[in-house]
């Protein structure tokens, strides 16, 4: 039972209840660092491990946290963990760290580092916590490698760098879709692959 429990709250996330096409959270970085894959995999690191570490600190402290100043502990928490992860992105990927620019520091106030901390980590053990995090974050890291994929492969012709479609200005046959490196793109993708989701699983429709 308590195995089930922890594969669900792991693994829900990812299609179930997915932070973004569903719940429609964390969509401000999702359409700012999904032009490369290689940005948007080291993004979706930092979110799963600020989430998850959030979690359990969180879920660790909740019974010493007076109830009228939580969401200034929670925050407190978060903010030192997304400091730590801050200095390390430009300690050891420095180059990354410049391209994700101020999106770093905005995980403090993503609705899903938040909302999984009051919502799950204030009324649950610590390693359910911790693995509602992991969640979450893998829900989130899914949408934004998706998104990505399609962006730099139809924006740039590469994948993690990688070219796979020649450009026609170095020779090749792609004209670039430079359409799919603006940010009102990412929109575009995420609104169809909530679309592709809700068809496939119908009860996540929401009634009028």
């Amino acid at each position: 039972m308590a195995q089930s429990k922890a594969l669900k709250v792991l693994f829900g996330p990812v299609l179930e209840n997915n932070p973004i096409a569903l719940q429609i959270l964390g969509i401000c970085s999702a359409l700012a660092v999904t032009t490369s894959m290689k940005v948007s995999l080291v993004m979706s690191i930092a979110v799963i491990a600020v989430v998850a570490f959030s979690n359990a600190a969180v879920a660790m402290i909740r019974h010493f946290i007076p109830s009228s100043i939580r969401i200034i502990v929670q925050m407190v928490v978060i903010a030192s963990l997304v400091i730590v992860v801050d200095q390390i992105l430009k300690a050891y990927l420095y180059d990354i760290s410049k391209q994700l620019s101020v999106f770093v520091g905005l995980i403090i106030t993503n609705c899903i580092v938040m909302g999984r901390a009051e919502g799950f980590a204030m009324k649950n053990g610590v390693w359910i916590s911790f693995l509602d995090g992991i969640g979450n974050g893998l829900g989130y890291a899914v949408v934004l490698m998706i998104v990505a994929f399609f962006r730099e492969l139809l924006g740039s012709g590469s994948v993690f760098g990688v070219t796979l479609m020649e450009l026609d200005r170095n020779g090749g046959w792609y004209n670039p879709n430079n359409l799919m490196l603006l940010p009102p793109s990412a929109f575009f993708l995420i609104g169809f692959l909530i679309w592709a989701i809700r068809i496939a699983r119908p009860e996540q429709i929401e009634e009028a």
